[in-house]
């Protein structure tokens, strides 16, 4: 479904902008609506933060863009509590928004993306707080292509390792 949203996004409203759309995720926002936070560069190299509203008319999808602010102008990104399945994050520009992410999972996506972007086109210091860093930084030895595993993956791999010392005799 993600991905049909995806490229549905990219065909209306991002592609006619001249952007690449690098992430999206669904954010709560209004009860009547479905809004999506999206990342996206432009052709000029500048990354975008846009807040998509999207609604229908018949049978037809729309997407409207109802915020836009630039990456530059980004002074943080607080998660709220890193040690919590929180999908709270506020983004500190001029001013705080505060937005609800879907998931924690989408959250996280969301986060690593920007943070990726930040790395590759602007290399400013952007302050992540209240993020657990295991999960955001891309040369942790959790990063993966399919991001939304990561926590199952890391749950396996301490489970795999009790299982195994459980299994080892101890010589005394």
């Amino acid at each position: 479904m993600s991905s049909l949203v995806k490229e549905d996004l990219e065909k209306k409203l991002f592609k006619p902008l001249s952007q690449n759309l690098y992430e999206f995720i669904e954010i709560e926002f209004s009860v009547q609506d479905r809004y999506y936070l999206c990342v996206s560069v432009t052709k000029n190299e500048e990354v975008k933060i846009i807040m998509v509203k999207h609604y229908r008319i018949g049978l037809d999808e729309k997407y409207e863009v109802t915020k836009k602010w630039s990456l530059n102008d980004l002074r943080m990104i607080d998660g709220k509590e890193a040690d919590t399945d929180n999908p709270f994050f506020d983004l500190h520009f001029k001013k705080v928004y505060t937005l609800e992410a879907y998931s924690c999972a989408s959250k996280y996506a969301f986060v690593r993306t920007v943070n990726k972007l930040n790395h590759a086109y602007l290399k400013k210091d952007l302050r992540i707080v209240n993020f657990d860093s295991t999960y955001i930084n891309d040369d942790s030895i959790w990063s993966s292509n399919n991001k939304d595993c990561l926590v199952l993956m890391r749950i396996c791999f301490y489970a795999f390792s009790l299982v195994c010392f459980s299994l080892c005799p101890l010589s005394l």
